[in-house]
């Protein structure tokens, strides 16, 4: 716990009893001395028997050294819950003895008739009494409907998301839309209130004319803008696509990509890198971090959590597009820049993270742009899985970086490989790396139409919902 400054002390009344809710101590920085004190007593010789003689008392102290952290509880102890049953008759009776296995037991221990016994899924998360102001009911303005929330998402929302306005493209979608929303619109012309933004906007326009097709990375990378401020910037200039070869990018009003056979190489790269033993590494020498790990899972006890700052619209209107607040260290220039690693590929440099996103024309590396333009001149049909591209031509890719990455890991760590390969070698090993032979290509599975990625393309579109 001391090694960690976000985790709080926890002291457990029962430390026996698994159902024991533990008390929580916050961390303090402090400047006092550890003292030790030692009392020594010498007693008086007596010469009256009936006269009291105090003993001579002397203190001695010494300073041990001094004490930077201390723990203090200053919470409630909370409710504790005990594994109990009530009888018909009002009686409390312990069930310890009957839900907690000490020894191994028999067959006959689990196939005993229980009364029911469910311990709270949680406790609570606040150890501190607050004062809760209850709001009177809200008088709205006339013609104010309340937001409409679907019966499958109603459990957990604290409230309904706000808007912004972006639409959103499958790839069987028919039509493309020509021009964003009216609510899109006035949206961003009531935050674009300064030079600021006018020059953010015209900076993205420019992207959108030299490329059609950009992800949100690639653009955090090229401009520099709030991202709160993007939230509403891009459903301005383009929509977002769902499913297909370009899903969770952004693509200009009025662009179709799937009758333009030259967008292949705006399709995205769903990469992730490839650990485990049967590679030669384990998760744990990957040089390249997860995104987040169950491993490192903080509970809600936890205390001074970094929490993200909330901006209003009074905020961006403010500019906080690329001027920001005064006293940052970076330039307004290149305060929100993300670096071209996030996403452009290049040889001989490891991705930032475990799972990446690429779009075909950002993999700068001379191979894998030949693995992609070998049908160059002869697209016939836009698919839905390959786009205007080859067959399997995503899993050629992926081989291709896996190696590339795998002798980077080599390089810089080579105890993890104590076997060396031929160049021959290393094709049997990038077959092996795929996980198919070469006579198993005609039994992969049917294709099923995609719906996103299940991490952070989700986590985008829920932005903008």
């Amino acid at each position: 716990i001391y090694a960690d400054p976000a985790k709080r002390l926890e002291l457990y009344f029962r430390p026996k009893d698994p159902y024991c809710h533990p008390v929580c101590a916050n961390r303090f920085p402090t400047s006092t001395m550890l003292l030790r004190v030692t009392r020594r007593s010498k007693k008086k010789q007596q010469l009256d028997p009936e006269e009291q003689i105090e003993p001579e008392v002397q203190f001695e102290m010494e300073i041990l050294g001094i004490v930077t952290t201390v723990y203090k509880f200053q919470g409630m102890s909370d409710f504790q819950y005990l594994a109990m049953h009530s009888g018909p008759d009002g009686k409390q009776t312990s069930m310890y003895d009957k839900v907690l296995m000490l020894k191994p037991e028999k067959e006959e221990f689990f196939n005993k008739d229980l009364p029911l016994y469910i311990p709270p899924p949680i406790f609570s998360r606040l150890d501190t009494p607050v004062d809760y102001f209850y709001r009177p009911d809200i008088q709205h303005r006339s013609g104010y409907n309340n937001p409409q929330v679907s019966g499958e998402n109603l459990i957990g929302l604290s409230r309904a998301r706000r808007p912004h306005n972006a639409i959103f493209v499958n790839f069987d979608d028919e039509e493309i839309p020509t021009k964003p929303l009216d609510a899109a619109v006035q949206n961003w012309k009531k935050v674009c209130t300064n030079p600021v933004d006018k020059k953010v906007e015209e900076e993205l326009r420019k992207l959108f004319e030299e490329r059609p097709v950009w992800s949100r990375n690639a653009v955090k990378a090229n401009i520099s803008v709030h991202p709160d401020k993007l939230k509403v910037l891009l459903p301005y200039l383009a929509y977002y696509m769902l499913t297909g070869p370009w899903r969770s990018l952004w693509v200009r009003f009025g662009y179709d990509p799937r009758k333009h056979p030259e967008a292949k190489i705006y399709q995205v790269l769903d990469f992730r890198i490839r650990c485990g033993m049967k590679y030669g590494y384990a998760a744990t020498d990957m040089p390249v971090k997860a995104k987040r790990s169950t491993y490192n899972y903080s509970l809600p006890i936890t205390v001074k959590k970094q929490g993200s700052h909330t901006v209003s619209v009074h905020d961006l209107k403010q500019g906080l597009g690329s001027a920001g607040t005064s006293g940052a260290k970076k330039p307004p220039s290149s305060r929100y820049k993300l670096k071209e690693s996030v996403y452009i590929f290049r040889e001989g440099a490891l991705p930032p993270y475990r799972q990446m996103f690429y779009q075909l024309c950002d993999l700068n590396v001379e191979s894998l742009q030949k693995i992609i333009h070998r049908n160059d001149g002869t697209e016939s049909e836009c698919t839905e899985r390959d786009g205007w591209c080859l067959a399997k031509t995503s899993d050629d890719l992926r081989d291709s970086m896996s190696l590339m990455i795998k002798q980077i890991i080599r390089s810089t760590r080579p105890a993890l490989f104590s076997n060396t390969t031929s160049s021959e070698d290393g094709k049997e090993q990038l077959a092996y790396e795929s996980g198919e032979d070469e006579d198993d290509e005609e039994e992969e599975e049917d294709f099923k139409p995609s719906d996103g990625s299940e991490n952070e393309m989700e986590t985008e579109i829920l932005d903008y919902v």
